[in-house]
């Protein structure tokens, strides 16, 4: 499913508009339909008392346009602007004379004093629909608004917000000071990027995406593309498997990483690179503790290098990581490997070595830190895979930075690095090279776990020996990460899950999303 920026979806209504011949008060009116419907639904449907708040904006017009319908389907309602007449113009304006002819009373909010009224309205309704802000609030909510949103959470009503909860940023998904808590959220023509981003996306409620007859060419031609993963995408990534197959058929991957203390890292990899299908694993780690992958992986070959516990380059080492590179159809590199010198000159050739596609994960990128470039010297593909504090550390930034602008970090990331991102966290965010998105929504805070992040790895690794290509195999590999622990936290629960338990419930997940 497409996402779009408030500034993408601006220009779509402009097109829409100018170029197609569809009014601005026809956008509004099938907008404004569209909420009452919603409204409609809920329980208690026509005996509903329902408290609308619109803005001076568009955002504002929709809910008059709701509230005429939800009037004439006979709900009680109490409309309130949230400033003055004036200030209320174009399509928002025409619908705001039309309640006046129709005798449906608006009251005005323009300061402390006139909040009682509306506290009273807010105890006497069930629903709210919220129309305060729309998609294009850039500054801090403040003064008066904060007041309204603070009665609103406080009150006991069911919250239907308009295209997105008033406060929240539109692209971003950050807090402008204070939002909305909605209980649903009716958006129109597409996702808002700010509607899956957190924190923002924590108080959505349940996001309807409604249709107001904008015509579906429109956003083919609006770029860069932003896409939700769905199970739909997801199936038609992943190839059906034929019976005249074998195990030569679903590609070769290969593990590297490990460490004292630190093996089941590349354990974790190899098991979601087994779990999702590659046809054979290889995964390398120090000689003293190859022992570990023996014992614990009977269906993945192991190879040791070198004759310590902790890699380094030396001529065995260099020798048994020729073959492999030159064996594997995929390679992932850091799993539980350190970070130190030695370890930097390990990436250095992999990197130069490597020419099919690469998965840096873990302290792969924090020796990458130490001298981002490296990556000048890829001699295939690469995929990084970091979560917040390790993109931090990549471009020198912070956690709080990062987090302020997901999109644009991993974007930029891509952009500059040519690599595909895949930003971790909740609603993971995958960047190609040429700045696209895609936002995952799978997933649970169950995952919050010690090498989760490594089966990610090994699933990633595992599509793409399978043949998908490095953006489609990260956005397939981060949806069936997600699916595969909510098919685990509706059996067990959230608590306790750990990330061995979620590998094993990977060929549900690709099962489910296969299944038609």
């Amino acid at each position: 499913m497409r996402i779009v920026t408030p500034k993408q979806m601006r220009e779509i209504d402009r097109i829409a508009i100018e170029e197609y011949g569809i009014s601005g008060i026809v956008l509004m009116e099938n907008a404004g339909r569209r909420v009452a419907a919603e409204v409609l639904k809920l329980p208690g449907g026509r005996k509903n008392h329902a408290v609308l708040l619109a803005g001076k904006g568009n955002n504002g017009g929709d809910v008059m346009v709701a509230a005429r319908h939800l009037f004439n389907n006979g709900l009680s309602i109490k409309v309130f602007l949230i400033g003055e007449y004036r200030q209320v113009v174009g399509d928002a304006g025409i619908n705001a004379g039309i309640l006046g002819r129709m005798g449906i009373s608006v009251s005005t909010v323009s300061a402390k004093k006139d909040l009682r009224k509306l506290e009273e309205a807010l105890q006497w309704g069930q629903v709210v629909v919220d129309g305060i802000f729309g998609t294009g609030l850039n500054g801090e909510a403040g003064g008066i608004y904060l007041d309204i949103i603070e009665s609103v959470n406080s009150s006991s009503c069911t919250v239907v917000s308009v295209d997105i909860p008033s406060g929240i940023h539109g692209q971003t998904g950050q807090i402008c000071g204070d939002c909305i808590h909605a209980s649903m959220t009716v958006t129109f023509g597409y996702p808002k990027s700010g509607l899956l981003q957190y924190p923002g996306a924590e108080y959505v409620g349940r996001l309807i995406v409604a249709d107001i007859s904008i015509p579906t060419g429109i956003v083919s031609g609006i770029e860069p593309i932003m896409c939700m993963l769905t199970k739909e995408y997801v199936s038609g990534i992943i190839p059906d498997r034929k019976p005249d197959t074998h195990k030569g058929s679903y590609g070769r991957a290969v593990i590297i990483g490990g460490s004292e203390g630190m093996t089941g890292a590349v354990v974790m990899a190899s098991m979601g690179c087994l779990k999702s299908g590659a046809g054979l694993v290889k995964a390398a780690l120090p000689g003293g503790l190859n022992y570990v992958i023996e014992n614990r992986l009977t269906e993945a070959m192991s190879v040791p290098l070198g004759q310590g516990t902790s890699l380094k380059i030396d001529s065995q080492t260099q020798s048994r990581l020729t073959d492999i590179l030159g064996w594997a159809h995929a390679v992932a590199l850091g799993p539980g490997m350190g970070v130190d010198g030695d370890r930097a000159k390990v990436l250095e050739f992999v990197l130069t070595e490597t020419q099919v596609p690469l998965v840096l994960d873990a302290d792969a990128l924090n020796c990458l830190a130490l001298d981002l470039k490296l990556l000048d010297k890829k001699s295939g593909p690469v995929i990084v895979t970091p979560h917040p504090g390790e993109m931090a550390r990549l471009v020198g930034s912070d956690i709080g930075e990062i987090q302020k602008d997901r999109i644009a970090a991993a974007r930029a990331f891509s952009e500059k690095w040519d690599t595909v991102t895949v930003l971790k966290g909740a609603n993971s965010v995958i960047a190609d090279p040429q700045g696209n998105i895609y936002i995952n929504t799978s997933g649970n805070p169950g995952m919050s776990t010690g090498g989760s992040g490594d089966v990610l790895t090994g699933i990633i690794a595992s599509f793409i020996a399978q043949g998908i290509e490095p953006v489609k195999a990260a956005c397939a590999a981060a949806y069936i990460h997600g699916r595969a622990a909510d098919l685990l936290a509706g059996e067990m629960g959230m608590y306790g899950m750990t990330a061995s338990g979620l590998a094993h419930y990977i060929p549900m997940a690709i099962k489910e999303i296969k299944e038609r």
